[in-house]
């Protein structure tokens, strides 16, 4: 099953839901944005085609990758190589897109597999039709992770920062204390539109950052609280009568799972980083 769905947000903003499974509904499905010739994130590659001419259709002559992972950089190559269109994103993407790297088996049947690409390294604002882009790095989902922040029109590309008001699970190798002082920086500018790639906000797009903001904080508190008693991480997830989505975590190998949120706060901690 193939899901390719447009949207329309305000000031001419077009936002593309695309989703693919061999059968019945996607298990995941991610946005990617256009306006104004620009193109935020290109959608996994199992989506090329449709990714391919949402760039043609929409005049894309940039695209901004909010991070590497694949369901952002997926077809960035072929978008690339076919319509010779530049991608720009952070410079810790650029030297990750640089060659090959490995992805799980759930990556690739979710999302599909990785191309290298050349990436331009962003050094500064970019002006576009909607007025100045800035880049803020926001790292802690990913080390490269970057939003983009249209400060003229409130509005911000928020990649994987936002997700939702309520984390059920974290990757491995995500780092929460990171995340927390990423959400911070974003919660403290003046917008209204919050453009997540998997679950964008049209309105009171700030308050939705900070519920996650407050959600993460709080966990984070009590995990370390918990921690200083001596209990094991395991123990913690108990005692904080935590959940785990088994499925997820079972799906994906133990790369996501709620135990990785735990221990990611600690690990956080014990490094001298809080």
């Amino acid at each position: 099953m193939r899901v390719c769905r447009s949207y329309k947000f305000e000031h001419g903003i077009r936002g593309f839901k695309l989703g693919w499974s061999l059968a019945g509904p996607p298990l995941m499905t991610v946005y990617c944005y256009t306006f104004d010739q620009v193109m935020i994130d290109t959608g996994q590659s199992h989506m090329g085609k449709e990714a391919l001419d949402i760039a043609r259709t929409n005049r894309v002559g940039k695209i901004f990758l909010t991070h590497h992972h694949e369901d952002h950089s997926g077809n960035g190559a072929m978008i690339h190589k076919n319509l010779g269109i530049p991608v720009f994103g952070h410079s810790l993407t650029g030297e990750k897109l640089k060659t090959p790297y490995r992805i799980l088996p759930y990556q690739k049947y979710v999302w599909g597999k990785t191309t290298p690409l050349p990436v331009t390294s962003i050094l500064g604002p970019v002006e576009t039709g909607l007025g100045r882009m800035e880049t803020l790095h926001t790292p802690g989902h990913a080390r490269d992770h970057v939003v983009y922040f249209l400060p003229e029109k409130g509005v911000v590309f928020s990649g994987d920062l936002y997700l939702g008001d309520r984390i059920r699970y974290f990757r491995a190798d995500e780092d929460m204390g990171t995340q927390i002082a990423s959400l911070k920086k974003i919660v403290a500018l003046d917008f209204e539109t919050l453009l997540c790639s998997h679950n964008p906000r049209q309105q009171n797009g700030r308050q939705y950052l900070q519920n996650k903001l407050d959600f993460l904080e709080n966990l984070y508190g009590n995990i370390i609280t918990a921690w200083k008693t001596g209990v094991t991480e395991r123990e913690i997830f108990r005692i904080l009568r935590l959940k785990e989505d088994y499925f997820t975590k079972y799906f994906c190998f133990g790369n996501v799972s709620m135990l990785n949120g735990v221990k990611s706060a600690v690990r956080h901690y014990a490094q001298g980083r809080a």
